[in-house]
């Protein structure tokens, strides 16, 4: 069996899905509070921090700070 990182088991998991299905996916996990769920959410934040505009990092930052007070 080929070693996967969890990063790349995360990612090979959702390759193929829609919008829609990784939408419920990360809803589910949340409403469900698994803590098993939390690598991939991370994996998720990993990926749109790599991607994103410096304003939108600087939103993602700001709710953070907003909701970690």
């Amino acid at each position: 069996m080929e070693n996967l990182s969890i990063r790349d088991y995360i990612k090979e998991s959702f390759k193929g899905d829609n919008e829609n299905e990784i939408k419920e996916s990360i809803e589910d996990s949340i409403k469900e509070g698994l803590e098993e769920a939390l690598p991939g959410l991370g994996v998720f934040m990993e990926i749109i921090w790599e991607n994103a505009s410096e304003d939108i990092k600087k939103e993602i930052l700001e709710i953070l700070k907003t909701q970690l007070n």
